[in-house]
């Protein structure tokens, strides 16, 4: 009788919120106004020919290693940067290791580790979420072979300082250490290119969160060539779909639109954290385009009432330390202004009802 492998049976389901997106998306940290207009320019230019061919991701590569001041043959483009994890995982972890991962955190690193048969040690963040390096630290053995950290994390929007991630992947020589950095145009500071003194750091990046291309599926992982080599045999020669590789030059050329974007999604974080700070509702400061905030018992009635007004924020309570957290996913300047005017009206909703039950 045919089974699945033990590990893939026992493997915890990712549970995006996916029963409706009508409204403003500010639950899955998309770029919530779309992809540069001259995507989809590029888009409309794409011929079915075109479309009929095997995609080639070489010469793309090439473009995008010349764009972050890296060589080609130092990066792999994959399918988003879930692709980056599972690749790096199909590649360095056998059954048996370990893999460590700081929680709470993106749940991929954990499905795609565990998917081998790995063991996976969680390391809890300390208080405020703070990146406990220490502890980190005390958890590496012989038996280490990937440690993965988001940075930005997602969902608290912390940090760890860069010279405490570079001491924890000279600590651990024969692990992979892959850096996260989906949300690296929101906080600004990158590891890119220190792979080059320390062989066994890798960085990722995405295309779906400042660049708006979520829906094309395509990030990259970069890191040492050698490792890089390695890890490009366990991908599929045709991983990233043609019409992607056709649209990411152009996306990459539009320079003022991402930045345009991205300093609205900062300046409406820095007014969000405000406003939830006048209202006396705990929070953590981030350098994503998100923030964590923590409405206790009351967030299944805050995310309810937030949807009435037209408005989708994600319900994080079953990550780790994050009961009662409710996740707000920044936009535009408009759409921030929304944002806020409909965060006043549902808190004010709420707590009036929580008196008037009393």
């Amino acid at each position: 009788m045919l089974e699945a492998r033990q590990s893939v049976r026992n493997l915890p389901r990712f549970h995006p919120p996916l029963d409706g997106r009508d409204g403003l998306r500010l639950n899955f940290n998309e770029n919530t106004v779309g992809c540069s207009p001259r995507v989809l320019a590029r888009l409309r230019e794409i011929t079915a020919e075109q479309i009929a061919c095997y995609p080639e991701r070489k010469p793309v590569e090439a473009v995008v290693a010349d764009y972050f001041g890296i060589q080609p043959n130092e990066l792999l483009l994959t399918n988003g940067v879930d692709e980056a994890i599972h690749l790096l995982c199909e590649t360095f972890l056998n059954s048996g290791d370990e893999a460590l991962v700081v929680v709470p955190t993106f749940a991929m690193y954990e499905i795609s580790a565990a998917t081998t048969g790995a063991r996976v040690i969680t390391v809890a963040a300390e208080t405020d979420f703070r990146f406990p390096t220490a502890e980190l630290l005390s958890r590496i053995t012989p038996r280490t072979r990937l440690i993965a950290i988001a940075n930005p994390n997602n969902p608290t929007g912390s940090v760890a300082e860069l010279a405490s991630l570079l001491e924890i992947a000279r600590r651990a020589p024969q692990a992979a250490l892959m850096v996260d950095e989906a949300y690296f145009e929101f906080y600004g500071k990158t590891l890119l290119g220190q792979w080059r003194s320390i062989p066994n750091l890798f960085v990722a990046r995405t295309f779906s969160k400042a660049y708006g291309m979520a829906g094309l599926r395509i990030g990259l992982l970069s890191g040492n060539t050698e490792h890089i080599s390695f890890v490009s045999r366990a991908a599929s020669p045709y991983n990233v779909n043609g019409v992607a590789l056709a649209c990411l030059p152009t996306a990459l050329a539009d320079d003022d639109y991402v930045r345009q974007y991205v300093d609205q999604v900062r300046q409406g974080r820095e007014l969000l954290q405000q406003e939830l700070a006048r209202w006396g509702i705990q929070h953590w400061r981030s350098q994503a385009n998100f923030v964590l905030a923590n409405f206790g018992p009351l967030r299944t009635a805050f995310v309810q009432s937030m949807r009435t007004r037209g408005i989708l924020v994600r319900d994080r309570s079953r990550d780790h330390g994050c009961d009662g957290c409710v996740r707000i996913t920044l936009g535009n300047t408009e759409q921030t202004n929304r944002l806020l005017e409909s965060l006043r009206e549902a808190v004010a909703e709420i707590e009036a009802r929580e008196v008037s039950t009393k």
